[in-house]
């Protein structure tokens, strides 16, 4: 089968339709244990003996246009799922279809928030910090019709329930004058009197002798 040409093409083993808000009609096909021709570079390139069959589902995605009705040309896809009926089939292209958010998403994560700049020695740190980072995600979406759109000049005006959470942490700092604050105010402070004016210390700081405490001889014996 040549994705290039029609004529090599099979009956589809499933088909479906439907109706998309920015896209038109999506009509997708999909041909059932379908292999890539696998060859002896890439990944596959120190790979001892005959290369193995590696069956999936071919789909192909064609749509009436692009956002601004622009031509759009068919997309193939694969998957690794076999004997994938047509709703199958259409959670796997729009899934494909989010993969844009999804990038963008683990950018601001990254760049904005912070995800990987800390040097985290365990898992459980990791795992911890994560979790901080997806709850200060989940803060500036829920604070989209709180925010002011301080857009930059090239930007479109979006309406408040359409913000991306970029767009919200500009504005973040301003909502705390809009919300409860159910903390008291904190206590002025102010330093201590400190020593009286001619009074000496009376506490000697400790002072430690520098090097090693253990001798030569002792040194030498754990060497050997």
């Amino acid at each position: 089968m040549a994705l290039a040409d029609p004529r090599t093409w099979s009956v589809p083993n499933t088909q479906a339709s439907s109706l998309t808000e920015r896209y038109g009609i999506a009509r997708v096909g999909s041909w059932d244990r379908m292999h890539p021709r696998l060859t002896h570079r890439g990944s596959w390139a120190r790979y001892d003996g005959p290369l193995p069959v590696v069956e999936g589902t071919v789909i192909r995605l064609a749509v009436e246009h692009l956002p601004g009705q622009r031509e759009a040309a068919p997309v193939w896809l694969w998957s690794s799922t076999t004997g994938a009926d047509a709703g199958e089939i259409t959670r796997c292209w729009q899934a494909y279809l989010r993969r844009f958010d999804l990038e963008h998403t683990f950018r601001f994560w990254k760049q904005t928030l912070g995800w990987t700049a800390p040097k985290i020695r365990s898992a459980q740190a990791g795992e911890r910090w994560t979790w901080l980072v997806i709850v200060a995600h989940t803060q500036l979406r829920l604070a989209r019709h709180r925010a002011v759109d301080l857009r930059r000049p090239w930007e479109k005006p979006l309406p408040l329930d359409r913000l991306t959470p970029a767009r919200v942490r500009r504005g973040f700092r301003h909502l705390r004058v809009k919300t409860s604050r159910p903390a008291s105010a904190p206590k002025p402070s102010r330093p201590g009197p400190g020593r009286p004016p001619g009074v000496k210390n009376r506490h000697r700081a400790a002072r430690h002798d520098v090097g090693k405490n253990a001798t030569r001889d002792a040194t030498d014996a754990e060497h050997r």
